[in-house]
C-alpha cells in the first residue's frame, strides 16, 4: 500500500466480486509420485470441503506440483485462490510456473512494487506482507513457508491472512520444517495434516556431518581458514565440486572472503543485502563460481543441481532446527545427483544440530517405511 499514515483514508469495496470465467485449459501433463498423488487428493477434499490442511513435506519433494490439482478444482468451482509466501523471490519463482498451467486464468502477481497490485485475479500469488491489501477475499488461502522469516516471527502478517480469507473457506500449510509446537500436534493428530516424507526421485535425503573445527573464530582473527574447513573446501575445489559455505554473520562471511579468494579467486559472497544478489546466484547455478560463501539467505528457495554444503558455527543460534534442515535440504535434489556432502562445522554440538538430524532421518525411515524409497 506504500506509505501510510494515521489520517490517510483507507477504502474498503463493498460490492459484488468481478466474476471470471471458468478455465478451460489445465496445462499440466507430469506425473505425481505415490506420496504427491496421495497429497495431492488431500488438498482437493480440503478445497472441496472448505477445511484446513498442514502439507509437510520434506525439501526437495515437489510440493509446488501437489497444489496444481486442488488448485485447478478450486477454479472449476469459481473460487478464488491466494497462494501467499513470506519471500518476494518465491512469488517471482512461482508466477510464470502457475501462469504456464493455468494459461487463461486471470492471475497477478503482488508484492512491493508490482505493476499487477491494481488488476484483479482469480489466482492471486502474493506476499504475506501484501494481503493486508485484503479483506473477506479469498476462498481458498494456500501459504507457502509458513515457518520462514518474516511470516513465523511476525503476528500482523497471520492476521493480515486470517482477514484476507472469507468466513468458510479453506487454508492450505505448507512447510519442510515445521515447529516443535505444530510437530507435537501432528504427532498428537491434533490438527488435520499429510506428510511427504520422501523427494520426488526416491532417494533418501542426504545425512549431515558433525565435524569439530576448534576455536574458529579465532583462526578467522588471525586471518586463517579453519584447518578442517580448509582441507574440506580444497577437496571441492580439487574435485570441481560446487560447494555453498554458510556463515552465521555477514561480518565473520565477508572477513572471511579474501581467505578463501587465495584459494581460488572465483569465490565470491552473497547477502541479503548484496546488490548483485540475483547475479551471482545465477553465475552459481551456471557453474561460474566454484563456491559461494552465504548468509542464511540461501537456506531456501535455491536450487542447484549437484552441489555440497558446509556450515561454520553450526552452534550459533542462528542456526536453528529449521534453518539447518533447510540448509542440508539444498543437496541431492537432483534426480541425476541424488547424493551429497553436507558438514557442520562446529566448536561444540547443540540441540538444534541434533535435532536436525534426528528430523531428516526420521523423515527418511518414514518414507522407507512406507515404501517411497529405491531400495539398494
Amino acid at each position: 500500500m506504500g506509505r501510510v499514515s494515521e489520517c490517510t483514508p483507507l477504502l474498503n469495496w463493498l460490492g459484488p466480486s468481478p466474476t471470471a470465467e471458468i478455465p478451460r485449459i489445465f496445462n499440466w501433463t507430469g506425473t505425481l509420485s505415490d506420496a504427491q498423488q496421495n497429497a495431492s487428493k488431500q488438498m482437493v477434499s480440503a478445497v472441496n470441503d472448505g477445511k484446513d490442511l498442514l502439507v509437510w513435506a520434506v525439501c526437495g519433494a515437489g510440493k509446488t506440483e501437489v497444489l496444481f490439482e486442488g488448485i485447478y478444482e478450486a477454479l472449476l468451482d469459481n473460487k478464488r485462490v491466494c497462494l501467499a509466501a513470506p519471500r518476494t523471490d518465491v512469488i517471482l519463482e512461482l508466477s510464470p510456473r502457475l501462469k504456464k498451467v493455468f494459461p487463461d486464468t486471470p492471475i497477478t502477481t503482488q508484492y512491493g512494487g508490482s505493476e499487477d497490485r491494481h488488476t484483479y485475479g482469480q489466482l492471486v500469488l502474493s506476499t504475506t506482507h501484501q494481503l493486508y491489501r485484503y479483506q473477506d477475499a479469498f476462498d481458498v488461502m494456500i501459504i507457502d513457508e509458513v515457518d520462514a522469516f518474516p511470516y513465523s516471527y511476525d503476528p500482523s502478517l497471520k492476521w493480515a491472512v486470517e482477514k484476507a480469507r472469507k468466513a468458510q473457506s479453506s487454508t492450505i500449510y505448507l512447510t519442510a520444517t515445521p515447529d516443535r509446537v505444530t510437530q507435537r500436534q501432528c504427532a498428537k493428530e491434533q490438527r488435520p495434516f499429510i506428510q511427504i516424507p520422501a523427494r520426488y526421485h526416491r532417494h533418501p535425503i542426504p545425512l549431515p556431518k558433525f565435524l569439530w573445527c576448534g576455536l574458529w573464530k579465532k583462526s578467522l582473527q588471525k586471518n586463517r581458514i579453519p584447518t578442517p574447513l580448509k582441507k574440506w573446501t580444497a577437496l571441492k575445489l580439487l574435485h570441481s565440486k560446487q560447494a555453498l559455505i554458510f556463515f552465521p554473520t555477514v561480518e565473520l562471511m565477508e572477513k572471511s572472503l579474501p581467505l578463501f579468494q587465495e584459494m581460488n579467486p572465483l569465490i565470491e559472497s552473497v547477502h541479503s543485502e548484496d546488490p548483485e544478489r540475483k547475479e551471482k546466484v545465477m553465475s552459481m547455478r551456471n557453474g561460474d563460481i566454484p563456491i559461494l560463501l552465504t548468509t542464511t539467505i540461501l537456506e531456501r528457495g535455491v536450487t542447484i543441481p549437484n552441489i555440497d554444503v558446509a556450515v561454520l558455527g553450526a552452534e550459533e543460534k542462528i542456526f536453528t532446527e529449521s534453518a539447518l534442515v533447510q540448509i542440508a535440504g539444498r543437496v541431492g535434489r537432483s534426480a541425476d545427483h541424488p547424493q551429497g556432502d553436507i558438514v557442520f562445522f562446529h566448536y561444540g554440538r547443540t540441540g538444534e544440530m541434533v535435532r536436525s538430524l534426528l528430523h531428516i532421518d526420521n523423515m527418511n525411515k518414514e518414507a522407507r517405511k512406507r515404501g517411497l524409497l529405491h531400495e539398494r
